[in-house]
């Protein structure tokens, strides 16, 4: 295993998968999960794997809001005062 501040470098081929150019990924650099979001800088291109939310607070954070408004829950219900128990 290399140091953290080492950079470990491999040369890998490119190929084509039907009209998509893909590269196949050496065992050493392989991955978690299957999903990976791609970075353009210049002319590197930045691989990095999905990280699967861990926590309730991650994945509700990747949520988009909600736009709809939600129906009033107490309309038609006694007033709390009137109810006994």
């Amino acid at each position: 295993m290399s140091a953290p501040d080492q950079v470990v470098e491999r040369r890998a081929r490119l190929f084509r998968n039907g009209r998509n150019q893909a590269v196949r990924i050496p065992r050493e650099f392989e991955l978690p999960g299957n999903e990976v979001i791609l970075y353009q800088d210049g002319e590197r291109l930045i691989v990095e794997p999905v990280k699967k939310p861990t926590h309730l607070l991650e994945l509700l954070a990747t949520l988009d809001p909600i736009e709809a408004a939600f129906p009033d829950v107490d309309a038609g219900l006694p007033a709390l005062d009137d109810v006994r128990l």
